[in-house]
Formats: C-alpha cells, structure tokens, sequence
C-alpha cells in the first residue's frame, strides 16, 4: 500500500473531532474510517503488475549529447489506470524529470520519455521502472518496481574532432592533391619533372635524363597504407586526475584523433589497451568502421591501479607487427614510472618501429612555476620546476634512444600528436 498526502490530511481533519470529543473510542473510530477509505481507494486502483512495459533507448551516444529513454505501458487490466511512473537511471545518465504522470484506459497506452544528458562514458543500465498506481479518491494506491532492462553506451565526447579539418587539408598537400610536393627517402613515386635550381641532386633520375634533353628529377608522394598501432596505458598513472577528468581521457582524445586523420591518410590503425593484460582492442582495419570501432572500445577502458607491464607491452607489439610501423604510447611522462619500466626495454621497440610517446602535463604544476606570492608558493614553484626538469630529462633519454617524444597540456595533446603523425609523414620516416 502506498499513501499519498491525501491520506494525511484525512487523518489530520480528524483532530476537531478528538478536541471536541476527547475519547478513546473517537479516535479509534476516526481512525478506523481513515483507514477503511484507505483499504477501499487501493481496492480500486489498478494493479501495477498488469501493465506492460517496452522501453526503447538509443544503443549508444556520445558523451554530453542527449539521449531519450521511451517508456512505453500498456493497460493491460480492467480498471483505469492513473499512476505515477518513475524511470531509474544512475546518477551519471543525468537523467532529467524521471517521474511522470499517466491516466490510461483499460486496452490503452501511453509513452513517456525522460531525458538522459550523460556526464561519464561506460555503459549505463537502467534500474527498474516504479509503478505507482492511485485509486480514485487519490488517497492510497498501490505499488511495484518492476524489471526492464536497458542499456545506454556512452562514447567518449572526441572534442578534438575540430582539429581534424585543418590536419586533413595538410594531409591533401602532402598526398599530391595540393601544390606541395614531398621529395625524400622512404616514400612512393609520384611522378618526373624537369630539374629546378635547389633540387636534391640524389633525386635525378639518370635513365629518364638519358633518353631526354634535360636533367629530370622524381617527385615523390606519402607512402599510403602504413600500420599504425596506438598503444593506451591503463596502468595506475592513467588514473591521475588532470584539473577535473582522469589523465586517460586525454589519451583517449588523441587516440581518436590520430586514429581518424590515419584513416583518412590511407593507413591501417590498431588500438591496444594494456596494463598488466589486455583491456581493449581494435584489430588492424581501414575504412568507415575504424571510428565507431573506436569509439565502442575506448568507451569502456577505465584506469586500472596496477603498475604497468611494459616488457609485455613489447611482447604485444612484437606479436601483433612484423614490418615496420609507427607505434604510439599514450601513457604518463612520469620519472619514476618511466625510469623504472618503459625506459629499459623502449630500445626494443625503436630498433625496428618509429615509436611516439605522448604525455599529458598537468597545468597546476605550470601555474605552481610562477607563483612567488610567499615563502610557501616559493617553495612550491621550487617543486614544480624541478618535476619539470626531471620530465624534461626523461624526455632526452627517450629521444636518446629513438623515440619521439610529445608532452602537451590536456587540450592541447590531440593536435600536437596530430602534427607530429604529419611532420613524421612528410619526412618519409613512417
């Protein structure tokens, strides 16, 4: 039995009666009576249990758009249906105005839809719908939570999709399409022009140059269908909170960045999450799936607190690439971490691919830099700059030994790896 406001009131106009005749049989009298009318109004409201639910929700969506949840019931019963419906959501759907009101006939339907503005990726499962039916009086009624399930995807938000305009028209300049030409080693021939005053010499083909008047020199485009194989780390220092979000939700915005403008470029892109085991992966591919494949995967990747394997890492790579490719670690460029595990064994990988690492850095440690306020911002900025300088040095080891390194603010991770994935493409070294 569920009661409503109506029920209290009932039993507080009851009180005058008490006053005015102060008696133990008045009041059992009353409230017998409040309870009578109670006991009849549920007697005629409808049974929760024969309504019927269908819920229909979007399979997936991205994060911070809306999506609908549609709730539809059918009366299934013999009495009118008038009920205060609640559709459950977790707290991180958003989910607004999740009660509704329905009056339904008997053999009739009704829909009603709550909105849901996501505000974390993962899959979100709805909880049960509440049933709350009313009798005619509106004073009590009844009341069920019955199960129907749903399930909502939430894709990461990819905000760094707007870079991807201006790093595609210099892709279209590399590949030929434009008036830029690239001309070097480790690419494809494109085409032969007559030799112009500051042309590589190492360019002129002398057999084309035989058989004509003048000297010729080949021009040369990007090489297309390259592997590239983006390597997340889900290890505990992806867990480190960046101003508000976890520092793998920039690692995922660079995944999706690059993995689009390589899909655009021709190549073949790969993703493996890994810390101590794989956590997610998308097979080599091409094409229009590779973004939605994508986007499912990294939609469920979640920091794990454990210490990242890196010697396994390798035995993926090695396992999943037998030519040359570019292999891009998103992980952190924290000291201690990377002295400990990916420095020892990132010669592995750079004796036989073109390795990229990227980092995000934390602009609290910027803004501590600057800060001579007092003598405890003081010894704060003393801090700060020297965790710079230790990044700072880690990063010349990598280069050291053959690995790009990029260390970029949150916003900004996306399109410098962006830049870099073109600057290695134009100079042939993919």
């Amino acid at each position: 039995m569920a009661l409503t406001w109506r029920a209290v009131v009932l039993a507080a106009l009851g009180l005058p009666v008490v006053l005015v005749v102060p008696a133990t049989g008045t009041v059992m009298l009353w409230t017998l009576l409040v309870v009578l009318v109670c006991v009849v109004d549920v007697a005629l409201a409808a049974s929760p249990r024969q309504v019927a639910i269908r819920r229909e929700v979007p399979s997936s969506v991205r994060l911070t758009e809306p999506a609908t949840s549609t709730l539809t019931l059918t009366n299934l019963g013999a009495r009118r249906l008038r009920a205060l419906v609640r559709d459950a959501w977790p707290p991180s759907t958003g989910a607004q105005s999740d009660r509704h009101r329905v009056d339904v006939r008997p053999r009739d339907g009704a829909r009603v839809r709550t909105v849901l503005e996501p505000t974390r990726r993962g899959d979100a499962h709805a909880d049960r719908v509440t049933l709350r039916t009313l009798g005619p009086l509106g004073v009590a009624g009844r009341q069920a939570s019955i199960d129907t399930p749903g399930r909502l995807r939430v894709l990461p938000e990819f905000a760094s999709r707007r870079h991807l305009p201006s790093r595609l028209a210099r892709l279209r300049e590399l590949d030929g399409r434009a008036s830029v030409q690239v001309r070097g080693p480790g690419t494809e021939f494109d085409s032969l022009r007559e030799y112009v005053i500051g042309d590589d010499v190492r360019a002129i083909d002398w057999r084309a140059t035989a058989r004509r008047s003048d000297v010729v020199v080949r021009t040369w485009r990007p090489e297309r269908d390259r592997r590239v194989l983006i390597v997340l780390d889900s290890g505990r220092t992806s867990a480190v909170r960046v101003l508000d979000a976890p520092r793998i939700d920039a690692s995922i915005e660079a995944a999706l960045l690059l993995a689009a403008l390589a899909t655009k470029a021709g190549d073949r892109v790969e993703l493996l999450v890994f810390d101590r085991r794989v956590r997610g992966r998308v097979a080599s591919a091409t094409g229009a799936g590779v973004m939605a494949s994508f986007a499912d995967t990294l939609a469920l990747v979640e920091p794990e607190l454990v210490e990242t394997d890196w010697p396994g890492v390798v035995a993926q790579v090695r396992q999943r690439l037998s030519q040359r490719a570019l292999v891009v670690l998103l992980t952190a460029l924290d000291p201690a971490a990377v002295e400990q595990g990916l420095l020892g064994v990132v010669g592995q990988l750079t004796e036989r691919h073109q390795v990229v690492l990227a980092s995000v850095s934390d602009p609290e440690v910027d803004a501590l830099r600057t800060a001579r306020t007092g003598a405890a911002a003081v010894f704060d900025a003393a801090a700060a700059e020297r965790v710079g300088l230790e990044r700072a040095a880690v990063a010349v080891r990598l280069r050291q030994r053959g690995a790009e390194v990029v260390d970029a603010l949150p916003d900004h991770l996306a399109p410098r790896l962006a830049d870099t994935y073109i600057s290695l493409k134009a100079a042939g070294r993919l």
